[in-house]
């Protein structure tokens, strides 16, 4: 685990030291799908494997951003569902997520297809007021 006195942003900031393709929303929106995903799909905390969270983030940002989804994904550096693995091993990599000894970066390849993942989503709902 990352040292008491790391705070995530400053964490973030070495994390994409190393790797600068994501910008840090994509990180914290990986976070939020791992959330969602250990809350409303899998229904109680347990293991989530890669393609558990491909489909968590799928269902979140369909929720959160309907057809404009792949917008915010390129807009934060993701091009691919694979690229998901990728930030969830640079957070494995700082001691943020852990992994089991059966998980593997493939498992994030051949998820949802950005350009038609999201086609038959609502559009986006309205902005909530302050």
């Amino acid at each position: 685990m990352p040292e008491e006195s790391t705070d995530l942003p400053e964490l973030l900031r070495k994390i994409r030291e190393k790797d600068p393709r994501f910008a840090p929303e994509a990180y914290a929106f990986t976070f939020q799908g791992l959330d969602f995903t250990m809350h409303e799909i899998k229904g109680r905390r347990q293991h989530v494997t890669g393609q558990d969270l491909l489909e968590g983030i799928r269902r979140l940002a369909a929720k959160e951003f309907g057809r404009l989804a792949p917008m915010v994904f390129r807009a934060w550096g993701v091009r691919k569902s694979r690229d998901f693995g990728d930030i969830v091993y640079n957070l494995i990599d700082a001691g943020v997520m852990s992994r089991r000894d059966e998980d593997r970066i493939e498992d994030f390849e051949g998820g949802f297809d950005l350009a038609t993942a999201f086609e038959n989503e609502d559009e986006p709902p309205a902005p909530r007021d302050a």
